[in-house]
């Protein structure tokens, strides 16, 4: 199951979206606060978003371009200005695909699973995490980040899990080395310091820049919104 956010300020085609969608086991909520939609989208963490053009205030590019400051989740337009400028102008602002109005409930759905696909791979078999367009594949040691795959030790990838699992809350060292001692064997305090200076390192190295913040004192934090 993907959470799916949808910003369409026409509620009768929001709702049958949300219904088609639904009957695949994707999970919806519908943007409400057209005014300023960022703290619904950061609060829900979408799978993926799909974006009205045309909308109340601001316009769907400002919103993706919004978006795209704080996360690179894959972003559908969909609208009845689907002119050869306005897909163009779509995918130069950051989206990965342009549905034209009046919808085909068929098509929206292909073309969906098929971003779904390529973005989270075996699309909802494959349990994962996700953070500022990082996926973390929980039945591996790897992070995939814009196409990169990103090799972790055992350690790390406990760290990272821990972290990426309680996005927005300091989680003490003492927790931390609870998760790596998970196979009885003694850790030295120093290990959890020397294993997350390598993991962040990994990140920077991939462009996940300040992805775990330090709370000195408490321990770390993974925030829900990066800069915050």
């Amino acid at each position: 199951m993907y959470r799916i956010f949808i910003i369409e300020d026409d509620y009768a085609m929001a709702q049958t979206m949300k219904k088609q969608l639904e009957v695949w086991g994707h999970e919806i909520r519908l943007a409400e606060n057209f005014q300023n939609v960022i703290p619904a989208f950061v609060e829900y963490e979408p799978h993926l978003v799909m974006v009205d053009i045309m909308l109340p205030f601001f316009n769907g590019y400002h919103w993706c371009s919004e978006i795209r400051r704080i996360s690179n989740v894959p972003v559908i337009f969909i609208s009845s200005a689907s002119d050869n400028m306005n897909i163009v102008m779509a995918m130069n602002m950051g989206g990965d695909d342009f549905i034209p109005k009046p919808v085909d409930l068929n098509v929206l759905t292909a073309k969906l699973q098929a971003v779904l696909r390529r973005t989270y791979e075996l699309a909802g078999q494959v349990p994962v995490l996700e953070h500022r367009g990082a996926i973390l594949n929980l039945n591996d040691t790897v992070l995939v980040y814009q196409g990169q795959r990103i090799e972790l030790t055992r350690n790390e990838f406990r760290i990272l899990q821990t972290l990426m699992e309680n996005k927005g809350k300091v989680i003490s060292r003492d927790t931390l080395m609870t998760r790596l001692w998970q196979d009885d064997c003694y850790v030295e305090e120093n290990t959890l310091t020397v294993n997350v200076n390598r993991l962040r390192r990994k990140l920077e190295g991939a462009g996940l820049t300040d992805f775990i913040t330090t709370r000195v004192g408490s321990g770390y934090i993974v925030e829900s919104v990066q800069g915050t």
